[in-house]
């Protein structure tokens, strides 16, 4: 079978495909011929950086849809031919994948198989980080940083359906401004976001600020909250160097800050994982949020996908076909 891995970090150029041997389920796995694999910021930070990945080559890639080829023991509820979506450690650059059952659903009906590889790291995410974690109430205000995103996209969905006050975004271009206003903004900011923020509350804050990029983006959405604001954390786009927060920036307003990654919640807790991304598919099926295919590609150019992701050009979501 056909696989995109790269055996040394760098550009997109490091990217090759390679023929490689199917793999095969272990207890309490599934392999799926892939239809879509989605491309995660995640992805290009694994090619340039190293990001979650456990030795060389490696074969990058964290979701993908299809049909599920073969079943390990010990799984139940999935058959050999069922289309799936799956979250995956990595590998999904390729014609086939395995993924643990427990990080593998049914493709809700009425979902097509492309519609459906923009679900499995996306929609949980948004919903967790309005929902769960964020837990924004009707009336507050919400602050997201890479509005035009995948999960930028769904959040601006999810969090006007949620009745928010105000929905703001941050995007680094005017195209994605325009992009991120027809996907539940009522005001995006290009760039610099700290004071308009504090203008357009009339000096108050937001309730609820969401952060992907880390380092002094992550600082400035923390002094744009309000009053018992909550700041969460979901990425460090910038790789910047970790830093604390503290009582002396905690106590003051009473505010508060909280992390989410989805992977990590695939191994910590997956019973929760499952329920949260039941939840989250359904606001697919009902209509609630939809998330634009903007480009589509082939195996053999996925250095192309990571060009464009890596450009902070592109909006909404990326595929490659199978």
């Amino acid at each position: 079978m056909r696989a995109v891995e790269f055996q040394e970090y760098g550009g997109p150029e490091v990217l090759k495909v390679v023929e490689t041997e199917v793999p095969e389920p272990g207890p309490g796995q599934v392999s799926v011929d892939v239809a879509y694999t989605g491309v995660n910021f995640a992805d290009l930070k694994a090619r340039s950086e190293g990001y979650r990945v456990p030795g060389l080559p490696f074969v990058p890639g964290l979701e993908v849809s299809g049909r599920v080829r073969a079943v390990g023991d010990g799984v139940e509820g999935l058959t050999v031919g069922q289309e799936v979506v799956a979250l995956t450690e990595g590998g999904a650059y390729a014609d086939v994948v395995v993924a643990d059952a427990t990080t593998a659903f049914p493709v809700p009906s009425g979902v097509d198989l492309r519609t459906a590889a923009t679900l499995p790291t996306v929609l949980p995410t948004a919903y967790a980080l309005v929902h769960s974690v964020g837990r924004l109430q009707p009336g507050e205000t919400l602050l997201v940083q890479g509005a035009a995103g995948g999960v930028g996209t769904v959040v601006g969905q999810l969090a006007r359906a949620a009745g928010a006050g105000a929905v703001y975004g941050v995007v680094s271009s005017a195209p994605k401004a325009a992009y991120a206003r027809e996907h539940g903004y009522d005001e995006v900011f290009v760039g610099a976001f700290q004071e308009p923020v504090r203008e357009a509350t009339g000096g108050r804050g937001v309730d609820l600020a969401l952060d992907p990029v880390g380092g002094e983006t992550l600082r400035a959405s923390l002094a744009s909250l309000a009053v018992f604001g909550r700041l969460v954390s979901f990425g460090n786009a910038s790789s910047a160097a970790p830093w604390s927060v503290g009582q002396p920036e905690l106590y003051p307003l009473g505010i508060s800050v909280a992390g989410f990654s989805i992977l990590t919640l695939a191994k910590t807790a997956p019973d929760r994982l499952r329920a949260l991304s039941e939840r989250a598919f359904a606001t697919a099926v009902d209509g609630t949020v939809s998330l634009p295919v903007t480009a589509e590609f082939t195996l053999e150019e996925a250095a192309e996908a990571h060009r464009l992701m890596g450009a902070r050009t592109s909006t909404g979501k990326l595929l490659i076909r199978l």
